[in-house]
């Protein structure tokens, strides 16, 4: 995700999480500042939103209309914005003559809950880490037009879609099953999807041998042996994420587990509420408590909830939260 460079009153902007490595990264911008905050499970994390929403722009390029943009918008772009970013994106069928290679692959992000996909190669898992797959294997490689013509064959022979709303892998994501069911459930659907092989799979496209990838471990959702937690907190599922910002809400936690986009913060009532950073773009940000050191970003003592939350089962929103 990316965040347009907006001159502000002296909040940072946060840009979004970012997975390059097999750890969260807080990206933020602040003026012509820029940082980046290397996330860790059982630390702080903290902010108060100050003023209005600001469209993020596209492609790397500011709004021209500085445009206000609803505080429940997971895209942070006003429509004009979202239409340029997504004509110049590889969904968009656009770039033919791309000449990277691409990878398929096969994601699982809880039971009854798959999809197939496409990523360039040279960024290797990252695409399954920002979606928060569970556990996925490669399928295949090759030019982006047979990537995207082999997704097509899967997904009308499977019966799978190319994409899973945040909301029910978060829903599913509370109660995951064992390492071998896991394991297991992505080895059956590389099996169906290779018998597809020469029934319109294209002959460019080089089959790549299964590999399960579990990364429980990686979003910390492996609760008996995540780091920087406590016994208590190991048993918490969270029921609660919160729906939007506001002018002048605090979100501030400690950092339990991560996925995709979404931050598991453990706060101050005992639960766990999940923050999708995704709604925190194009908000200016500042610190709710001191600054430590040349960042700026703050160290959170305690936690605080101070913005509208909703149940991640699909209930109604919370009351007196705000």
């Amino acid at each position: 995700m990316t965040c347009a460079v907006r001159e502000s009153g002296g909040g940072w902007r946060c840009a979004g999480v970012r997975w390059p490595r097999e750890v969260p990264e807080l990206g933020w911008s602040r003026g012509g500042d820029r940082r980046v905050s290397v996330l860790a499970y059982g630390a702080g994390l903290g902010f108060r939103a100050v003023g209005e929403r600001h469209c993020v722009g596209a492609r790397g390029n500011v709004c021209p209309l500085g445009a206000v943009v609803p505080g429940r918008s997971t895209g942070g772009r006003c429509a004009e914005c979202a239409r340029l970013d997504r004509a110049h994106s590889v969904a968009a069928d656009t770039m033919a003559d791309d000449p990277r290679t691409y990878r398929v692959y096969l994601a699982w992000f809880g039971p009854g809950m798959v999809k197939v996909g496409i990523t360039g190669e040279e960024r290797g898992a990252a695409r399954l880490r920002e979606q928060g797959a569970v556990a996925f294997s490669w399928l295949g490689r090759g030019p982006l037009m047979a990537a995207r013509r082999t997704e097509e064959v899967l997904r009308a022979a499977l019966g799978v879609p190319d994409r899973i709303p945040y909301a029910k892998k978060r829903a599913v994501r509370r109660q995951l099953p064992g390492s071998e069911e896991r394991a297991g459930a992505v080895a059956e659907l590389y099996a169906r999807a290779a018998e597809l092989e020469g029934r319109g799979w294209p002959e460019s496209l080089e089959r790549l041998p299964l590999e399960v990838v579990d990364q429980v471990g990686i979003f910390g959702l492996d609760l008996d042996h995540a780091p920087g937690r406590s016994v208590r907190e190991s048993a918490l599922a969270p029921v609660r994420s919160v729906r939007e910002l506001v002018d002048g809400g605090v979100v501030a936690g400690r950092l339990v587990a991560a996925a995709g986009p979404d931050l598991h913060l453990a706060v101050a009532d005992g639960g766990v509420v999940v923050l999708d950073t995704r709604l925190i773009t194009g908000w200016d940000l500042t610190a709710v408590t001191r600054a430590t050191g040349a960042t700026e970003m703050p160290e959170v003592i305690g936690s605080d909830v101070r913005v509208p939350l909703i149940d991640i089962g699909g209930g109604g929103v919370q009351g007196g939260l705000f």
